[in-house]
Parts: structure tokens; C-alpha cells; sequence
């Protein structure tokens, strides 16, 4: 029942939300997938692990890797695309290896980042997004 109220609110957060708020939420979205593959690796639910990794993956290369804009975002975007694509790499590899730790290093890699985009006002979003991301 929690997954289908969490679903609805990220729906109806989706259809309202401004570029800057969908980008937090695929931030947030990648980060709890590699949580929920950490806790199903630790309870050895593989089935679990192999599904929230790839939401993950499917997160970092569909939602945020794609939605970068390397003609306004230069060197900046380039590097965002470098990282996502190491980033996507380690999570394949932790599935296959069965690594925890490579999930943590995702976890350290991303979380700076969201972190950051979180702190961007909303006046300021505007800016950031004519100037690096998001296309959509």
C-alpha cells in the first residue's frame, strides 16, 4: 500500500514540478534505488537487488545523464556525463559482484551533487538550467 501512495505523490509531483524540482527528484529517485539494492544485498534478496539496481542505472543514464545539454552546459555538462556514465558502471558491477561497497562509493558520488542541487533557490534555478541542464 506505501508503494502505491508513493507512486501517486511522485505522479502528481512529476506533472507539477519545475525543471530544477525534477532533476532533485531523479537525485533522490537514483539514491533510494542504491539504498533499497543495499538493504536487498544484505538480506540476500536477489531478485530485489537486481530490480533496484537497475532502476537506478535506468535513473542515472535515462533521467540524468540524458537530460544534460552539452551545447549550453560545455565542459560542465561534459564532466556531469563522465560521471554518470562511471557512475552507471559501478552500480553494473556491484550487481554483478554482489558489492556493497561500490553501491556506498555511488552513494558518495551522488549525494555531493544532489546535495548542491537542492541548495539552489528557486529564483536561481532558472539560471542554472539556461546555463548547464535539462532539456526537458
Amino acid at each position: 500500500m506505501s508503494q502505491m501512495y508513493r507512486r501517486i505523490d511522485v505522479e502528481t509531483g512529476v506533472s507539477g514540478a519545475s525543471g530544477h524540482q525534477l532533476t532533485l527528484m531523479l537525485f533522490n529517485g537514483a539514491l533510494d534505488a542504491i539504498s533499497q539494492a543495499k538493504g536487498a544485498m544484505q538480506s540476500g534478496q536477489i531478485e530485489a537487488k537486481c530490480a533496484a539496481i537497475t532502476r537506478a542505472i535506468r535513473i542515472v543514464d535515462e533521467g540524468l545523464k540524458a537530460s544534460l545539454n552539452p551545447a549550453a552546459g560545455g565542459e560542465l555538462a561534459g564532466n556531469l556525463a563522465n560521471l554518470y556514465t562511471y557512475v552507471a558502471t559501478r552500480l553494473m558491477s556491484a550487481n554483478l559482484r554482489n558489492d556493497a561497497d561500490l553501491l556506498e562509493e555511488c552513494t558518495q558520488l551522488l549525494t555531493p551533487l544532489r546535495d548542491a542541487w537542492a541548495a539552489i533557490r528557486p529564483q536561481e534555478a532558472v539560471a542554472v538550467h539556461a546555463q548547464m541542464e535539462l532539456r526537458a
